[in-house]
């Protein structure tokens, strides 16, 4: 019985890659996009702690590898750091909607149970 319950509660890796893939499957969904990713991921998560503690490594990811991406597509430098700035600051602003839905899966997770 108590493999059961273990093999319910969710782990923090599988929150990190639902919220990582969701998000960048729904990247033209400004809100809404982040939003599910982060209930989503949340309630794979298992509770809303793991599911906060989740958000860091998907939004940090997305974030650096917008920067980077964003600094190569140009052959003059600056230009590639004002874009890739740009690039940072919309992955940041992604992060906002990604907490709000992690802690609404999180506790889902936690009132309903892992499904």
């Amino acid at each position: 019985m108590e493999e059961a319950t273990t093999a319910s509660e969710g782990s923090i890796l599988s929150g990190i890659l639902w919220m990582f893939f969701i998000s960048i499957l729904l990247f033209w969904l400004p809100l809404i996009g982040p939003l599910l990713a982060g209930v989503v991921g949340g309630k794979k998560a298992g509770g809303v702690g793991k599911g906060l503690i989740a958000i860091f490594l998907p939004g940090i990811v997305l974030a650096g590898a917008l920067f980077g991406l964003a600094s190569m597509l140009t052959g003059i430098p600056v230009i590639g750091y004002v874009a890739a700035m740009g690039g940072l600051t919309l992955a940041l602003l992604g992060i906002g909607p990604l907490l709000i839905g992690a802690f609404i899966g999180g506790a889902l997770a936690s009132l309903f149970g892992f499904l």
